[in-house]
């Protein structure tokens, strides 16, 4: 008798888990931070790709997803595709770039807001762990401005302007903290205190939707 109540009981489980998530009574949930983001939500894609053409910022039309702030540095057909895929407690981010100035290295990291026309739209660089004393600019403290803590994708293109370039992170991304854009700039990316994550103006830019 007392293992059929118990299987009842784990069979209900669930059950009434979702029933007390509801309840006024329900205990409340730790908020997420930094140092303790939850993985991916199973409701969220695992994978998520965002590609286009670039643009010219100064006649992108509404809609717009995909910028390009420098026309002498790239074609009017350049283009990029970034893949991020996050299992387990690991991310897996990987550019693909048409149409750039051949032989030339750029900088390129995911940012923390949506492209715009005006290129500081998409703000500073996502971080794992934010800097806290960069809240309001952005940050180069190489403690936090890392290719660990953030995810940079510096390129060198073929002589055709193409490259491909991958990037992993011990982490996993959460609908609540994951970036929003991918920014590519005139030149590598340094790592001095001081300049770390810097990489010049903002050449271009591409919006990353879930």
């Amino acid at each position: 008798m007392r293992r059929g109540v118990a299987a009842a009981l784990v069979l209900l489980g669930p059950a009434l888990v979702a029933g007390c998530r509801g309840a006024d009574a329900a205990p409340k949930r730790p908020v997420a931070t930094a140092s303790a983001l939850p993985g991916p939500s199973s409701t969220e894609p695992a994978t998520v790709t965002a590609k286009g053409t670039f643009h010219p910022a100064a006649t992108a039309p509404p809609g717009t997803t995909a910028f390009l702030y420098d026309t002498s540095a790239a074609t009017a057909s350049a283009a990029a595709e970034l893949t991020l895929h996050s299992a387990g407690e690991r991310t897996t981010v990987t550019l693909a770039v048409t149409g750039f100035q051949a032989n030339r290295t750029y900088g390129a990291h995911l940012h923390v807001n949506p492209c715009g026309k005006d290129p500081k739209a998409a703000g500073g660089h996502f971080q794992y762990h934010p800097e806290p004393a960069a809240s309001s600019s952005p940050s180069s403290n190489p403690t936090y401005a890392n290719p660990r803590n953030e995810v940079w994708l510096d390129f060198t293109t073929d002589a055709h302007g193409a490259a491909k370039v991958r990037a992993e992170q011990p982490w996993a991304l959460s609908p609540q903290h994951r970036p929003q854009s991918l920014v590519i700039h005139e030149g590598g990316t340094m790592t001095k205190p001081g300049e770390a994550g810097a990489a010049g103006a903002r050449v271009a830019c591409l919006t990353i939707t879930y």
